[in-house]
C-alpha cells in the first residue's frame, strides 16, 4: 500500500511540473545563434556563398574624444583607439576564419570584419562569444537622380551658377573666403581628376605632377555581380577615376571652378579628397565603411602608412543603403558614422530621392543617423523638391526630425568627366552645398576645425526659415519641421554668424 501511494505521488508530481511555468522550449524558437544574424544572411547563406560584416562584442569606447579641442588630437586619439582595439581582439575571430579557408578582410573603423562563406561558417562564426552580430553586405543601386519634366533653369554656363548665389556663397568669396586652408573629401562613383574645374583644387595636383598618395582610395575590388564584366576604371585603381559621372557632379558642386567663367563649387580655394565607394553604381555598407575609414586615417595607394592628420575637414556622401535592396538593419553602419564624427569630421548626407512615399521617406543609412548632418533639395524658388525625402525617421524606432537643412538641388550645373558640364538634380546635388559651406566657414574660422556641432549649429540657426508641418512633429512657424529642417542654408548668414560667435565666443585653439 505504502508503495502504492509513493507512486501515486511521484505521478500528481510529474503532472503538476508538466502544467506548470517550467516547460520544454518550443520546437520552433530558434537556435541563440540565429537571433545575431541577419535574416538576409541566412536566407542567401543557405543557397551558396554570401557577403557578411561580423560585429564583435568589444567596441572602442571614444568618449574621451569630446574633450580633446582640435581635431589633429581628435583624429589621432580616435584612430589609435580604434585600432588599438581592432588589433587586439580580432585576432582569434581571424585565426577561425583562415582555418575555414574563408575570404575576409578587417577593418578598424568599426570593431568588424567582412567576410564571404556559407551557412555552415555563418554559423560557427554567430556561435562565438566574441561575436555580437552579422549584418548583410548586399550590393546596392545608386538612387538615380531625380528626373524633371522641364528644366528650370538655362543650360549654358554662367558666371556664378544660379544655385550658388541663390545660397550667398559669393558675398563670402568677396569678404576673402574661398575654402582656402580646407579640405573636402566625397565617396562616391568616382572623380575625374583631371577635369578642368576640379584639377587645380585636388590636393594630390601640385600644378606640375600628380601625387595620389593619402588623396584618393579606392574601395572597390571586384565587380559587382549586377554590373557586366570589367569597369572602366579597372578596380583598385591607383588614380582617381569616375566609372557613372555622379562623383565628378557632386564634386564639383563643393569646389568646381575652371577659371574660364564655369564657377559651379561652393568652395573653389579648397582643396579635395576622394575614394571611390561604388561599382558602376553599385555599393554595399563594406565599400561605404572602407571608404570612411580611410577618411579617419588616409594611406598611401598601397594601404598602408595611415595619416590621420592627413584626414578632411568635411566628407560628402551622395548614396543610401534602402532596405529594399539587402539593407534591412537600419544600423548597420551606425558605428562607423559615430566613429567618423568623432574624429571631428562632418560627415554631411543626402536625404534621399524617395519624397513621392509621403512623409517618413528618409529611411535609408547612412541619412537616418544623427550623426549625419542630412540635407533635402529645394528648387530655385526654395520650394521643396517633390522627389526629396521628408522625415522623421521612424525606420530605427527614433522619430528623428530629419532633414536637418535644405539646398538647392534641382537642375544643377556642374561637372562630369570628360571635361564636360551637365545639369542633375535630387539630394545629391543638395548636399555638397552643404560641405561647401562648411568649407567657406572653417576657411574663415580655422579654429571650428573638429567642432562638428558648432558648425552643424552655425549652418542650422543661419538658413532661411522654411515652414511645413506636413509631416507632424513640430506646430507650424517651428524650426526645424521634418520637411525642410531649419531652412535653406544661407552662406553669408552662416559667416556673419560665426564672426559674431568668435567675438563672444572665441575658440583659443591652435588649428
Amino acid at each position: 500500500m505504502t508503495a502504492f501511494i509513493r507512486w501515486c505521488a511521484v505521478v500528481v508530481l510529474l503532472l503538476v511540473l508538466l502544467t506548470s511555468g517550467i516547460r520544454a522550449a518550443p520546437a520552433n524558437q530558434l537556435p541563440a545563434w540565429q537571433g545575431k544574424v541577419e535574416a538576409w544572411v541566412i536566407e542567401t547563406a543557405e543557397v551558396g556563398e554570401t557577403e557578411f560584416l561580423i560585429y564583435l562584442t568589444e567596441q572602442a569606447d571614444l568618449s574621451g574624444a569630446e574633450a580633446l579641442l582640435t581635431k589633429q588630437d581628435k583624429g589621432r586619439y580616435v584612430f589609435e583607439r580604434l585600432t588599438e582595439t581592432a588589433r587586439r581582439t580580432q585576432g582569434s575571430l581571424i585565426a577561425a576564419l583562415q582555418a575555414a579557408g574563408a575570404e575576409f578582410r578587417p577593418y578598424w573603423v568599426a570593431n568588424m570584419i567582412w567576410a564571404r562563406g556559407d551557412i555552415k561558417l555563418v554559423q560557427e562564426i554567430a556561435s562565438r562569444p566574441d561575436v555580437a552580430r552579422l549584418f548583410a553586405n548586399p550590393w546596392v543601386r545608386l538612387e538615380e537622380t531625380a528626373q524633371l519634366p522641364e528644366p528650370l533653369m538655362p543650360q549654358a554656363p554662367q558666371t556664378v551658377e544660379w544655385n550658388i548665389a541663390r545660397v550667398n556663397a559669393d558675398d563670402v568669396w568677396a569678404a576673402g573666403y574661398t575654402g582656402q586652408g580646407v579640405v573636402v573629401a566625397g565617396q562616391d562613383t568616382g572623380y575625374d581628376w583631371d577635369h578642368p574645374a576640379l584639377i587645380n583644387q585636388y590636393r594630390g595636383w601640385d600644378g606640375v605632377a600628380a601625387n595620389h598618395n593619402y588623396n584618393w582610395h579606392d574601395a572597390i575590388h571586384e565587380n559587382n555581380p549586377n554590373s557586366p564584366p570589367g569597369n572602366p576604371c579597372g578596380f583598385d585603381s591607383p588614380l582617381p577615376c569616375d566609372d557613372y559621372t555622379h562623383g565628378t557632379h557632386t564634386m564639383g558642386i563643393m569646389v568646381g571652378d575652371d577659371g574660364l567663367g564655369n564657377q559651379i563649387g561652393m568652395a573653389p580655394g579648397a582643396r579635395w579628397i576622394g575614394c571611390r565607394n561604388m561599382e558602376q553604381g553599385w555599393g554595399t555598407p563594406a565599400t561605404y565603411a572602407e571608404c570612411y575609414q580611410w577618411f579617419i586615417a588616409p594611406t598611401d595607394l598601397t594601404g598602408n602608412n595611415p595619416r590621420p592628420e592627413l584626414a578632411p575637414d568635411v566628407i560628402n556622401n551622395s548614396w543610401s543603403c534602402p532596405a529594399a535592396e539587402g539593407c534591412t538593419d537600419p544600423n548597420v553602419l551606425l558605428t562607423v558614422v559615430d566613429n567618423v564624427r568623432q574624429a571631428g569630421i562632418l560627415t554631411v548626407h543626402s536625404a534621399g530621392n524617395d519624397g513621392y512615399s509621403g512623409c517618413s521617406s528618409i529611411n535609408t543609412p547612412a541619412a537616418i543617423y544623427a550623426s549625419s548632418f542630412t540635407v533635402g533639395s529645394t528648387d530655385i524658388n526654395d520650394l521643396i523638391a517633390p522627389s526629396s525625402s521628408r522625415g522623421p525617421v521612424t525606420i530605427d524606432g527614433s522619430y528623428r526630425i530629419k532633414p536637418d537643412v535644405v539646398a538647392p538641388g534641382v537642375n544643377i550645373y556642374s561637372s562630369i568627366p570628360g571635361s564636360g558640364y551637365s545639369s542633375k538634380s535630387g539630394t545629391s546635388m543638395a548636399a555638397p552645398h552643404v560641405a561647401g559651406l562648411a568649407a567657406l566657414l572653417l576657411s574663415a574660422r580655422p579654429e571650428l576645425k573638429g567642432q562638428v556641432h558648432r558648425i552643424e549649429e552655425l549652418i542650422e540657426q543661419s538658413a532661411l526659415p522654411l515652414f511645413d508641418s506636413t509631416c507632424g512633429g513640430v506646430p507650424d512657424l517651428l524650426r526645424p519641421n521634418n520637411v525642410y529642417g531649419w531652412g535653406r542654408i544661407d552662406s553669408w548668414a552662416a559667416f556673419q554668424s560665426s564672426l559674431l560667435d568668435y567675438l563672444y565666443f572665441p575658440l583659443v585653439i591652435n588649428p
